[in-house]
Parts: structure tokens; C-alpha cells; sequence
């Protein structure tokens, strides 16, 4: 006999877990058979009591059970929580070979299969941020188990930092939080500061006050899309955050790169990046509100430039605001396009789930026709492989990604 607490879901539920969607809302749920403590692991079953999936369970969350298992057979110990790092680990280092895997996100939440938890590698430092109550209070053994793991493969890692400074804690009845979590096997891990090395550019991180948790890597591969045609251009890099497309760019062979943020800590750290590369007499730092700027720039007729990547932050965190976040999509591309010459070139992406692919497609087609010019797709693409999307989970496909020319 399973000694779960049982809850009994609607139809709707059922049809969700059956597609192996891992989240059962509270509104699915018509009762509940035993006791349970929220981040206890409970069994989910269709109203005739047939099994469907074993997970963690918060009555503080909309998403009440997030399902990690539908196998009756698992036994949720320290072997089943390695096994499931190491599967996601071995998945890394194929799909993030070499020099990849000392920069990669280790874990993506659902998308292998530990809802709410992200673990990103920057070198020799990890940085972890939780936002599920049942990984919460499993987290000291998930973690000592992934230092161990790695350490065994003969990576140098000194320690784990935790980004818990997120107000979507609060929703799932915990804490904000961060600082060093202490690992059973690892020295005092010093300065929360590393070194990386992507697409042969070097940056400084910081991963106790950089946005997120320290870097966005989902764009690494994208940013290498961007140096192989950038030979030549004048790059204007539009929201650039740390300077990472502008570098590529830079590195790619650019004859000169305008990056923009609003931020002056952006912007310095732009220029920083840009000189600790020997590409501070390309690339340029500009601190501006790209709003702004591109529309000072089309109302002066600038011939500047003829390559424009437009990476803004997400703008819209919920489906309430995509028609808001719509215009404003469309808004930076059409002045895009209205300032590239034929010929120039786009990159543009949204990073935000709730911006379907196909809003953000009908966006550039309307931005289009009303900018009097034709997209030639050169590529699409989406977030790095280390990200992984899962189909029947369409919460994990976020970033969409293009690159055109303008005829």
C-alpha cells in the first residue's frame, strides 16, 4: 500500500497529467484522501482513484501538486534525486560539449523534471534559485548530491549561491533570500565573483548582484548567429545589458557597435567587458532609453547603422498584459525597420512565454507593412539546448528568435 495522501482531480486535471503536464491547479482538485503537510509528496488519481502521478504539494500555490513521477514504482530517496541529476547532467555535456559546459544552466526546472528549481554553472561557482516549496525543504540534499556529482566528474566548483530574491517565493508561502549555501564537502567559498569564457569573450560575473542569477546564458548560441554576419556593420545592440551581443558582434569582425541600455551600471559594465576583451575601440557603450532613441533616431533620417538587435526584457510576465507588451514589440521593431537601409539586417526576440511564437510573428508582419519593407528570414531560433524545451510542457519555450535582412 502507498502511503500518499491521495487527491482526487477533475477531468479537465486528468486530461492535463495524462499529456504529462506536470502541474495540477487548485480548482482541479474535488477532494483529498489522508493527511499532509504543504511540500509533502502526495499521489494525484483520476475521481475513480486510478493513479496518475506522484508530487509536491502547497496549498499556498495556485499550481497546488507539481508532478515529478507517474511511476508507481519510484521511491523518492537520495537514489532517485541522483539519478535524476545525473541524467540532467549527462544531457549537458552532450548538448553543451567542452569549454559549454563549464557555462551552462545544469538545471530548467521542469524540463528535467525538478519543478521550480534553476541551477546555472558560472565556472566554478553554481547559483541556485528555488521556487517550490517541495524542492525547498529537499534542497540540502539535492545540492550536496550536485556538488558531489560534478566534483566525481572532476569539475572545480567552490561553492553554491543562492538567488532566492524573488517575490514569486512569497506566493508559494516562503521567504526572499541570498547568500552562500553551505555544502557538507566544500571549502569557504570566498567572493561571490567568477570569470567565464562564452563564444571565446570573457566576463566577469557577479553572481550576488547580477540580474537573475548572475548572466543570461539562454541567448549563448544566438549570440554566435550575430558574429558570423556582423563583418562590416554598424551594429546598433539595443537593450544590451552586460554587452553581450554587442561583444559578439565586436569579435565577429563589426566596424562599429553602439550599445544601448538604460542602466549606467549596465552601460559601465558594457565598457568594461568591451576593454577586458581589447574591443573598447569597436564597441561603444550608450546610456539612453531605447524607446527614445530609436525614435529620435528615425525622426533625424540616420543612416547609421545597418544591423539592429533588439534583445529587450521581458514585456509582459502574465497573459493579462500581452496586448500591452505587443505594442510594445511592434513599436521597437518598426522603427527598426524604418532605420535600416535595404539590405540592413534585424535581429529581434522576445523572451517572455506568454508572447506566443505566432503573436510575436504576426507582430513583425504588421511592423512590416507598416514600415513598407520585406523581411528575408535568414534564421529562427530559440533558447540554448541547455534550456531544453519540452513539448508537452509549453511553459518551457520561451525565447523566440529571428534574424532577417530587410528588402
Amino acid at each position: 500500500m502507498r502511503a500518499y495522501t491521495k487527491f482526487y482531480i477533475t477531468p479537465k486535471g486528468e486530461r492535463a497529467a495524462r499529456s504529462s503536464h506536470p502541474w495540477i491547479y487548485a480548482e482541479e482538485i474535488t477532494r483529498t484522501e489522508g493527511e499532509y503537510q504543504n511540500g509533502d509528496l502526495v499521489d494525484v488519481v483520476t475521481g475513480k482513484g486510478k493513479y496518475l502521478g506522484t508530487g509536491f504539494v502547497n496549498d499556498h500555490s495556485k499550481i497546488r501538486v507539481r508532478l515529478i513521477s507517474t511511476n508507481t514504482n519510484d521511491k523518492f530517496d537520495a537514489d532517485f534525486w541522483e539519478r535524476r541529476l545525473r541524467y540532467a547532467i549527462d544531457y549537458r555535456r552532450t548538448v553543451m560539449p567542452g569549454a559549454d559546459f563549464k557555462c551552462c544552466r545544469l538545471i530548467f526546472g521542469e524540463a528535467d523534471h525538478f519543478p521550480g528549481l534553476t541551477v546555472d554553472r558560472f565556472n566554478d561557482i553554481l547559483v541556485a534559485q528555488t521556487l517550490s516549496l517541495g524542492i525547498e525543504v529537499r534542497k540540502e540534499l539535492i545540492f550536496n548530491l550536485l556538488y558531489k556529482i560534478l566534483r566525481e566528474q572532476g569539475e572545480e566548483i567552490r561553492g553554491l549561491y543562492e538567488r532566492n530574491d524573488v517575490k514569486i517565493r512569497l506566493l508559494e508561502g516562503m521567504e526572499e533570500n541570498k547568500g552562500w549555501f553551505t555544502l557538507a564537502e566544500a571549502p569557504e567559498p570566498g567572493e561571490p565573483l567568477t570569470a567565464i569564457v562564452e563564444n571565446g569573450i570573457r566576463y566577469n560575473v557577479d553572481v550576488e548582484n547580477g540580474q537573475k542569477t548572475g548572466f543570461f546564458l539562454d541567448q549563448k548560441y544566438n549570440r554566435q548567429a550575430i558574429a558570423k554576419i556582423a563583418r562590416g556593420k554598424h551594429v546598433l545592440d539595443c537593450f544590451t545589458h552586460t554587452g553581450a551581443f554587442a561583444l559578439n558582434a565586436a569579435a565577429g569582425g563589426a566596424a562599429a557597435v553602439t550599445a544601448v541600455d538604460i542602466s549606467a551600471e549596465a552601460v559601465q559594465m558594457t565598457d568594461a567587458n568591451a576593454s577586458k576583451n581589447g574591443l573598447d575601440k569597436v564597441v561603444k557603450g550608450l546610456k539612453a532609453n531605447v524607446f527614445d532613441l530609436l525614435s529620435e533616431l528615425v525622426n533625424n533620417k540616420s543612416q547609421e547603422y545597418d544591423f539592429i538587435i533588439l534583445d529587450p526584457p521581458a514585456f509582459t510576465k502574465s497573459g493579462s498584459t500581452v496586448k500591452n507588451a505587443i505594442r510594445g514589440y511592434k513599436e521597437i521593431n518598426l522603427k527598426a525597420m524604418k532605420l535600416l537601409p535595404r539590405g540592413g539586417y534585424l535581429a529581434t526576440c522576445s523572451c517572455s512565454h506568454f508572447m506566443k511564437e505566432e503573436l510575436f510573428v504576426q507582430m513583425l508582419h504588421d511592423a512590416a507593412a507598416d514600415a513598407n519593407v520585406q523581411l528575408r528570414q535568414i534564421e529562427a531560433r530559440q533558447q540554448s539546448p541547455d534550456h531544453p524545451i519540452l513539448w508537452n510542457v509549453p511553459e518551457t519555450y520561451y525565447l523566440k528568435f529571428y534574424i532577417f535582412q530587410v528588402v
